[in-house]
């Protein structure tokens, strides 16, 4: 199957296209910030105390989605890719007025790869 896109895919593929605005590289340096890691909601589970968000986590996978080549995307990429694209597309209805530079809400857009001021 690798290599074949269905329907679905591509507009899986189109619609995560959409939502994250963000280079690899730009977003691997956000990564590392101290208001990335700060964001969001802790993964459950073992020792989630100070644990990273799932956010973050979501993150660092895309940064592995946009590095792979389309055809070798998985399944379980295109789900991740479908999680990504609901995530920034109801999280951006949720905008606070005023200015959005520093906030919350914008930082956790940016750790799934949506920078709303692009």
């Amino acid at each position: 199957m690798a290599g074949t896109e269905s329907d679905e895919q591509r507009e899986i593929h189109d619609r995560f296209s959409e939502a994250v605005n963000m280079t690899p590289k730009e977003l691997e340096d956000w990564l590392e910030t101290d208001e990335s890691r700060d964001v969001g909601q802790k993964s459950g589970g073992k020792g989630s105390e100070g644990g990273e968000s799932v956010g973050h986590e979501s993150g660092r996978r895309i940064v592995e989605i946009l590095r792979t080549k389309k055809a070798d995307l998985s399944d379980d990429d295109y789900q991740h890719m479908q999680k990504v694209a609901g995530y920034v597309a109801r999280h951006a209805k949720q905008r606070p007025d005023g200015d959005v530079r520093d906030t919350k809400w914008r930082y956790s857009l940016m750790n799934w790869g949506n920078d709303p001021l692009k």
